[in-house]
């Protein structure tokens, strides 16, 4: 192999379209926009969801009952192995100390401890939700579970 030789993958090269470029071009006059109408004017964009004309499928379906994506209270989740992990014994985990770690990722998100893993260090846990399970599992190593308000 030698640059003399070098060639492109085939399919990878072609030669742009050049529009409205007189009839010989198979794209000249209305250059492939078709005739008249938004789509044919320069500057023209649709909206989300638009249809043409139709009514569009956000407005034909419809909508009930209640939705709760205002009131949800969305947690950060952190499992007992990892405050094994990052923590030594005797520690106080705070969502701070949390962040800190690289265990949680969001500022404002509220924490969630979960029960994954076995914790064998006496560990102040301050979070905002613990599970039964994570929590019987910091008593039982000596360590306490406090609840933070919301």
């Amino acid at each position: 192999m030698s640059l003399n030789n070098l060639k492109p993958a085939p399919g990878s090269k072609f030669n742009r379209k050049r529009v409205g470029r007189g009839p010989g071009s198979g794209n000249g006059k209305t250059a492939g926009r078709g005739n008249k109408g938004a789509q044919s004017r320069s500057g023209y964009s649709y909206k989300r969801g638009f249809e043409g004309g139709q009514m569009p499928l956000h407005r034909r379906v419809p909508k009930r009952g209640f939705n709760n994506t205002d009131f949800r209270m969305e947690y950060a989740v952190v499992n007992l192995d990892q405050l094994e992990k990052a923590f030594e014994a005797g520690a106080t985990v705070t969502p701070e100390s949390l962040r800190a770690a690289g265990l949680v990722r969001d500022r404002q998100s509220r924490i969630k401890l979960l029960g994954r893993g076995a914790l064998s260090k006496a560990l102040t846990v301050q979070v905002h939700k613990f599970s039964g399970t994570a929590a019987e599992k910091i008593a039982a190593a000596g360590g306490r579970a406090d609840a933070l308000s919301h």
